[in-house]
């Protein structure tokens, strides 16, 4: 049983009011370490969410999502760009684009998306795009046409395969691709455990890593008063979709301020983490409004 602690008390990324396209909010996250240094792409907003508390979307409280980008040396401060280096485009993205998880496969790096139209709040769809640079990325499209999201890739081939980790609800799933593009061998990896704190859906945050035990799932879990903790499992070294240990006990749960209070609350929401001289950074979304941080020394990560 292991915990995560907070490295910084307060927020390490907040709202620009004088950007208009993260004046509103940023929060869910993916990250990369690469160079030495570690690499953010987050989610901003433009405008708030009371949209979300309609039946359906309406036109005229339209928020839309784009990404931001940051680097870091240390891990906890960030430089961000001011301008947002990916942006909606067509009518799946009508609403924007949202929570980017990143994994580096060979010598590319692959984001997977959420792609949100709008028409009703489960028109959101699986979207790839991939980069040399992380800051130039060419768009693959919808890689799963279904309402469908919480997505990111295994950074390791399985039997010479693409491992994708999605999630039709309320479970965490897997597929399998030879070209990224077509998907099959759907298979449930993780389910809700009822009577608890995840028992409403849970959710991958960032891709799993390989750990010394096997690979480290970290997952998001919303019990039934919707509040969002974050838990942690061990998949097999050898076959990711098998379940070694899970621990019964959230890593991390709202409890600070800005934790519990924004545009939903009583959230905290990861998409990515990394490891760093030995040491498991986790970023995440608190209160879908600002991005914390919380890590753990990897010696420390123990099922």
């Amino acid at each position: 049983m292991f915990k995560l602690r907070r490295l910084s008390q307060e927020p390490i990324l907040e709202p620009i009011a004088e950007h208009s396209w993260e004046r509103e909010a940023v929060f869910n996250c993916g990250v990369t370490f690469h160079q030495g240094r570690v690499h953010m792409i987050y989610r901003a907003s433009d405008r708030d969410f009371s949209a979300l508390s309609d039946l359906e979307p309406k036109a005229n409280k339209r928020f839309i999502s784009s990404f931001g980008y940051g680097v870091s040396e240390d891990g906890i401060n960030f430089t961000r760009e001011a301008e947002p280096i990916f942006t909606a485009e067509g009518e799946q993205e009508a609403w924007g684009v949202e929570d980017p998880r990143i994994s580096k496969i060979g010598d590319t790096f692959y984001m997977l998306y959420t792609a949100f139209g709008g028409r009703t709040w489960d028109d959101h769809k699986i979207s790839l795009a991939s980069s040399q640079d992380l800051e130039t990325w060419q768009r693959h499209g919808v890689i799963l046409d279904e309402p469908n999201k919480d997505a990111g890739l295994l950074e390791e081939l399985v039997d010479g395969k693409y491992m994708l980790f999605h999630r039709r609800m309320p479970h965490i799933w897997a597929a399998f691709s030879s070209d990224l593009n077509t998907w099959d061998d759907h298979r449930i990896v993780m389910k809700t455990i009822p009577g608890g704190w995840e028992e409403n859906k849970i959710g991958i945050a960032g891709q799993p890593i390989r750990v010394r035990q096997g690979f480290l799932m970290l997952y998001h879990a919303v019990d039934n008063r919707k509040v969002y903790r974050l838990g942690a499992a061990l998949l097999d070294g050898e076959d990711p979709t098998k379940v070694v240990r899970r621990l019964p006990q959230p890593i991390l749960e709202p409890e600070l301020d800005w934790e519990r209070t924004g545009h939903v609350p009583n959230v905290v929401f990861s998409c990515g983490q990394v490891i760093k001289d030995d040491f498991l950074y986790v970023y995440y979304g608190g209160a879908d409004k600002v991005i914390g941080v919380a890590g753990i020394e990897l010696d420390k990560v123990v099922f």
